[in-house]
């Protein structure tokens, strides 16, 4: 997405495949043509702590603006290499020249190929070149990060044909107004999809979060209504996530119903869900939903936390806050156990919940929780909401 922070990223991966922190010794930025413009720094001598060298083109910015950021991040070193290009052809001259380790291209929709018909960034172009780049990196045996802009809805832009060509997709997300980013793998050939990973932009670049266990918990003060906890799982990693509802009064004839980091369409439904099977009234009601700190959860296992929370905000009954709340909310009103209770259970104990709201259906163990039981949705309001 623009402006999560993906150059900032692979500038810092770089710097550590090319030997980590050198600040000032012997960046060097090559030409369009190749050259060198410094001429500083040995490369046939390996810096500490690396021997990779990486090529690092940047297609959008100038060497000055990628070294500024660089020197920002104190990522430095011999063996990283900047140029700036959009042409292929020169591109590929350039690692025929350099002979680098890693190649960086940033981005694969502002290189375009003579040969090739299209303006940069257009469908033919994009499949070409990307088809190029693989090639002479299987060639080579050379690791190779192509960086791609995403579209509104957050989808690949361009031809589907590029997640195919690549080894891995990793998406980098995170909202403007936070510091939290999230990295998910969603295609990687040789481990685990579905993995994230947690950092936090600072002044000096995204640093990871080794525990986010609470960073999605608000602060929300013990009594307070419309508040529910529950652990959604990002791959192998249960996060603990705050959800938030508040239920207003409204004149219009078809009532509001808004979700931030939440389904929207799924939100929908578990309104029509709680009026038609837990009576709560919201037909004549505004209904506001969202995540805490940023997080979009798309999981079903939030469903029961959601429908706690709207059901609080509307009978001014809180849920008690040291409580996480598990399971996917059926048309029936019937509630579902969701994967991998146990390992969620256990976060939440580790985390310091006291108590968790589970589908009747589970009959595992309580990870020294206070385990309450409901088999519908009125039940669970019952067990839930002091």
């Amino acid at each position: 997405e623009p402006g999560a922070g993906k150059s900032t990223l692979l500038h810092q991966a770089a710097a550590a495949l090319a030997g980590g922190d050198r600040r000032g010794e012997g960046d060097r930025s090559l030409s369009p043509a190749g050259g060198d413009r410094r001429g500083e720094g040995d490369r046939s001598r390996s810096p500490a702590g690396g021997d990779r060298t990486v090529l690092y083109v940047s297609a959008e910015e100038s060497p000055g603006q990628v070294r500024l950021r660089a020197e920002r991040l104190g990522a430095l070193a011999d063996r990283l290499l900047l140029a700036a290009e959009t042409e292929l052809p020169a591109v590929l001259g350039l690692v025929e020249e350099h002979r680098p380790d890693v190649l960086v291209l940033d981005s694969i929709q502002t290189v375009r190929h003579p040969d090739v018909p299209g303006a940069a960034g257009g469908i033919s172009q994009v499949r070409e070149c990307a088809a190029m780049v693989v090639r002479v990196a299987k060639d080579r045996g050379m690791a190779t990060v192509l960086v791609g802009h995403v579209t509104k809805d957050g989808q690949l832009a361009g031809p589907r044909v590029l997640e195919h060509l690549v080894d891995a997709v990793l998406d980098l997300s995170g909202e403007r107004h936070h510091a939290l980013r999230l990295l998910r793998a969603t295609k990687n050939r040789y481990g685990a999809v579905g993995e994230v990973g947690c950092f936090e932009m600072t002044g000096e670049g995204l640093r990871g979060i080794a525990d986010a266990g609470r960073l999605f918990v608000g602060d929300a003060e013990p009594g307070t209504t419309g508040v529910a906890v529950t652990l959604a799982l990002e791959g192998q990693r249960p996060l603990a996530c705050e959800v938030q509802a508040l239920v207003a009064p409204t004149a219009l004839s078809n009532p509001r119903r808004v979700g931030s980091g939440l389904d929207a369409s799924r939100l929908a439904l578990l309104v029509a869900v709680l009026e038609r099977r837990a009576n709560i009234a919201l037909a004549d009601r505004d209904v506001y939903a969202s995540s805490v700190g940023g997080v979009r959860i798309t999981e079903p296992a939030v469903d029961l936390a959601l429908c706690l929370a709207i059901a609080s905000s509307r009978r001014e009954a809180p849920l008690a806050r040291d409580l996480v709340v598990l399971g996917e909310v059926g048309l029936a009103g019937e509630l579902r156990a969701v994967a991998q209770v146990g390992r969620r259970l256990a976060e939440a104990e580790r985390l310091g919940f006291s108590g968790a709201l589970l589908p009747a259906a589970y009959d595992g163990p309580s990870f020294g929780l206070e385990v309450r039981r409901a088999r519908d949705l009125r039940g669970a309001l019952s067990e839930g909401l002091e």
